[in-house]
């Protein structure tokens, strides 16, 4: 599995991802977990607006471990 095996941080370019829902955010999530174990970071680049009200809604962008580029991590 990726996670395990991560020798830096991990970035997940969201920018071309149209459709997120909940599932998603539990697997980054429990991504994000595998890789803090490891003190690794997850770091999202690129979502859409409807993709980061999703993760600001869920509460992705609060976990440790987890960077989000755009407006979430400005406010976080």
């Amino acid at each position: 599995m990726l996670a395990f095996r991560a020798q830096s941080d991990v970035v997940v370019d969201l920018r071309d991802l149209d459709f997120a829902d909940t599932s998603l955010m539990v697997d980054l999530a429990m991504l994000s977990n595998r890789l803090r174990r490891r003190e690794r970071k997850l770091l999202l680049r690129g979502a859409q607006p409807h993709v980061m009200h999703l993760i600001e809604m869920v509460g992705l962008h609060r976990l440790p471990g987890v960077v989000v580029d755009g407006p979430v991590a400005a406010a976080a």
